[in-house]
């Protein structure tokens, strides 16, 4: 009963934190197509390669924030359901999809308690959700059950384990939650265990030279902005920085050891 209290009081102030945000969120200044495409995007499009043609395809976008994901999919063909625990998101998102002339239905969920029935997805997709859930291995027990035999859960979020990012994360408080917990690389065999397949990588590593350019050379103040929007919205710009980057990322990542030390993991598990 104690357990449940916290996970609840930990919920609603992801709530309120989103709702908040929500309500600042530009519209109009988000490029969907950079969130997928960009350079600086390299978890999304490892998940794109991976995950096949979403046309016609049933798509659930769980933890949708502004719903960059859903409209995405949706230009794809894909028929999208917006889904959040905040509403000011889910309402974020819907306008999104007008401002692109594509259609999604919005939902308001609790990802580790869905009330959609069991089979009901051809995919699941979820950026940055599970390290805001009190419990996020209840969400990926959750995805597997209403994804169709065959469909397939998507996922990416930021690991625990690299000493440059923790910094960034005690510094940054104004931007992020005081309940997120970035997941441990282990969780990749809870993953596998529930699903008969799964494809996974690890981002970001002598890339993170980009982060300390903003906050040691630029002297960009990480409570006034989002490192990991900013990442984005530059893309043009950091591209030639980034690209020779990940170059030596690949190389490292050939170390087995050394994977558990990226900013993000990415997952594509097949039911």
């Amino acid at each position: 009963m104690v357990k449940e209290t916290l996970d609840e009081e930990t919920l609603a102030r992801e709530r309120q934190f989103h709702d908040l945000w929500a309500a600042a969120i530009d519209v109009e200044g988000i490029h969907v197509k950079d969130y997928f495409e960009a350079c600086t995007a390299p978890e999304n499009r490892f998940i794109v390669q991976h995950m096949g043609d979403v046309a016609d395809k049933y798509l659930l976008d769980l933890g949708c924030g502004a719903g960059e994901n859903s409209v995405y999919f949706a230009k794809k063909g894909a028929r999208c359901v917006a889904a959040d625990y905040s509403q000011g998101m889910v309402d974020v998102a819907l306008q999104l999809a007008k401002s692109n002339g594509v259609e999604i239905e919005g939902r308001t969920v609790n990802a580790m308690a869905m009330d959609f029935p069991d089979r009901t997805f051809d995919l699941v997709y979820a950026s940055n959700l599970l390290h805001h859930l009190p419990e996020p291995e209840a969400a990926l027990r959750e995805m597997h059950r209403v994804l169709k035999p065959g469909g397939k859960a998507c996922f990416w979020d930021p690991l625990k384990h690299n000493p440059v990012i923790n910094v960034y994360r005690r510094m940054a408080t104004s931007v992020r939650t005081e309940d997120e917990t970035p997941l441990d690389i282990n969780l990749v065999q809870m993953v596998q265990s529930l699903f008969s397949e799964t494809t996974y990588d690890t981002f970001w590593l002598t890339t993170l030279w980009i982060f300390l350019r903003f906050y040691l050379i630029e002297k960009v103040d990480p409570n006034q902005e989002r490192y990991w929007k900013k990442i984005i919205l530059e893309q043009a710009r950091l591209e030639p920085t980034y690209q020779n980057l990940e170059k030596l990322d690949r190389l490292l990542k050939k170390i087995p050891w050394l994977k558990r030390f990226a900013w993000n993991l990415a997952v594509v598990a097949t039911k």
